[in-house]
């Protein structure tokens, strides 16, 4: 099971940039851990979304809870894997 699940729209108002939005519930645990994941996938769409993301399009991380442990290493190529799933 993933750590996160990605969510992609296309805005179709012509503007090129990629937006992003994080999302983790309190479902995932307390405070401290949700803003760890959080920090995380800041991190990982720094790295990636510039080179991988749709451009024009608005793309959400949703985390779960098989994500707090998760390596970072892990959740980049599962990234990169939604992202190349997206883009077909």
């Amino acid at each position: 099971m993933p750590g996160f699940v990605l969510l992609v729209r296309a805005r179709e108002d012509g503007d090129p940039t990629i937006r992003i939005g994080i999302t983790v519930s309190k479902k995932v645990g307390n405070a401290v851990t949700r803003n760890r994941m959080k920090r995380r996938f800041r991190a990982l769409a720094r790295e990636l979304l510039a080179a991988e993301g749709i451009p024009g399009a608005d793309h959400v991380l949703i985390g779960r809870q098989a994500g707090i442990e998760r390596p970072f290493a892990e959740l980049r190529a599962e990234l990169v894997k939604a992202l190349a799933r997206v883009r077909r």
